[in-house]
């Protein structure tokens, strides 16, 4: 199974959640940028514990998207900010490495 770079995944998922937030973007970035940290390591995280044979697809799928929830809820407190933007953000910051991702997990998680 390919690795997951985490570096290389956040970097493309903060272009393209920049592109989605740039009106907000100074605002934002602290928080988007932690936030797709996290999510970076954490599509890591289900690589390696796939690996491990300790997590299976539907609790990969579940995972990702209580961290999907994290990320918008935190997201959603910066002011001007909707529900419509940090979803657009989230979308797009995961479509970016889709494929990355899916054929290194060999699921499609995303």
């Amino acid at each position: 199974m390919p690795d997951i770079n985490t570096q290389e995944i956040f970097e493309k998922m903060v272009t393209a959640a920049q592109g989605v937030l740039s009106n907000h973007w100074e605002e934002a970035k602290p928080f988007a940028e932690n936030e797709l940290k996290v999510l970076a390591n954490n599509l890591k995280l289900i690589g390696e514990l796939k690996l491990q044979g300790k997590i299976t697809e539907e609790q990969a799928k579940h995972y990702l998207e209580i961290q999907k929830s994290s990320a918008r809820i935190v997201l959603l407190t910066i002011e001007g900010l909707g529900i419509l933007a940090v979803e657009g953000a989230i979308n797009a910051a995961l479509d970016v490495v889709k494929a990355t991702v899916n054929t290194a997990l060999g699921w499609n998680l995303i």
